[in-house]
């Protein structure tokens, strides 16, 4: 077994920059963090590997700059695995990829029945993986030599699991379609911070009234600030369900707030000034959160045969014209266009021509292979749709 150390020292870390820089091809890259356990999703291990170069495992809280990383392999292809998971995290350390190639994405494009990382390397080089720490807390220091040999595994062999997934996709004809999804994934504008995130709460559908739900985010805000300031997932500290249940019960004082049994987590009890300052805030405030949210969500789709019976017509006819181009295609039919995209083109079409809905599918931030693919195929189902439920009328009639 090869014994891998991680590299936390600056003149150790440009001794690996430079070889790197010197290494052949593409560069496998992989991000270990701590969710769960920590606040931030920062990473707290970075994985590097080249050929002619080998496995480089880096400390991003001791190194801090990565400006030398990025220096010797940024202008090179990068080979990520579900790489916008990771994106975010390289980014917060200054590591950007010029051009990538992203190994999950792939195989799902080349209809691959399985697509974690495990799987993608024993499909295409019969190598087994254990994906065994995949959840383990990061952040810890030392970290063990066990977690070090998963963590290299997770680069060592994906720039040879990529050289096998380009040439499949050299003979399903897909080069353009995954060159159109690996520069979207590269430039997508992450999805803006929710306005009101506290409605997040699992379980606060429970919560009936204004002056209840002030509480509750009164209670979610305490749990935000106090998590940032310990660098500790919020869940870890006190559970959505026990700051739920404190709602509920609406404890009269701290005495009773401290009886409560629901009320768990690291945090409860030897915090309780903070939640119980948190409960008086929300009980006392003039700003009272809306009990309904206006949402541009959809209705579900088995409730448009009631709400919308034409959207439902127009759906129920071109989902399954969709999803046998995906299968002719050997793909997913959520990667051969969003299902969200289309239910909205259901729900509100424009004009039924392909033309229309190329513009629509388009600002909806459908890639051009995939409008390419469908808008005639939607435009068709949509004019079919039309045509049944006006025969249905007559018939009625």
């Amino acid at each position: 077994m090869t014994e891998y150390s991680v590299i936390d020292d600056r003149e150790e870390f440009l001794r690996a920059c430079a070889l790197l820089a010197e290494g052949e091809g593409p560069v496998a890259v992989d991000v270990e963090r701590a969710s769960g356990f920590r606040y931030s999703q920062r990473a707290y291990l970075v994985q590097v590997f080249r050929r002619r170069s080998g496995v480089f495992l880096f400390d991003p809280p001791a190194i801090g700059d990565f400006g030398a990383l990025q220096s010797a392999i940024g202008d090179e292809e990068w080979v990520l695995h579900a790489a916008s998971q990771d994106l975010p995290s390289l980014r917060e350390l200054g590591l950007e990829p010029a051009s990538l190639f992203d190994t999950e994405l792939g195989s799902r494009l080349l209809g691959h029945d399985h697509v974690g990382l495990a799987a993608v390397v024993e499909d295409t080089l019969g190598i087994t993986l254990k994906k065994e720490h995949s959840a383990a807390d990061w952040s810890t220091r030392p970290l063990p030599s066990a977690w070090l040999e998963y963590a290299a595994l997770d680069v060592l062999h994906l720039v040879d699991a990529r050289d096998e997934l380009a040439a499949e996709l050299i003979e399903q004809d897909k080069v353009a379609i995954a060159a159109e999804e690996f520069a979207a994934t590269l430039t997508r504008v992450p999805k803006p911070a929710r306005t009101e995130p506290w409605r997040r709460l699992s379980g606060l559908h429970r919560v009936r009234g204004a002056r209840n739900l002030a509480v509750a985010r009164a209670l979610w805000q305490a749990r935000e600030e106090y998590a940032q300031q310990q660098d500790v997932s919020p869940g870890r500290l006190v559970p959505d369900r026990s700051l739920v249940a404190v709602v509920l019960a609406a404890p009269p004082n701290k005495h009773a707030l401290a009886g409560l049994s629901d009320f768990t987590g690291r945090a409860s009890r030897t915090q309780l000034d903070r939640w119980w300052s948190a409960i008086e805030q929300g009980r006392t405030t003039t700003d009272l959160p809306k009990e309904r949210v206006p949402s541009d969500a959809l209705p579900p789709p088995r409730a448009w045969a009631d709400r919308n019976p034409e959207a439902d017509a127009r759906l129920k006819t071109a989902r399954p014209v969709i999803e046998a181009r995906a299968t002719e295609l050997n793909m997913p039919t959520e990667n051969l266009l969003t299902p969200d995209h289309l239910r909205r083109l259901a729900w509100e079409p424009p004009a039924f021509t392909a033309d229309a809905i190329r513009v629509r599918l388009a600002e909806l931030g459908s890639r051009p292979w995939q409008i390419e693919e469908t808008a005639q195929r939607i435009a068709d189902a949509f004019v079919e749709a039309a045509q049944a439920v006006e025969a249905g009328a007559e018939a009625d009639s």
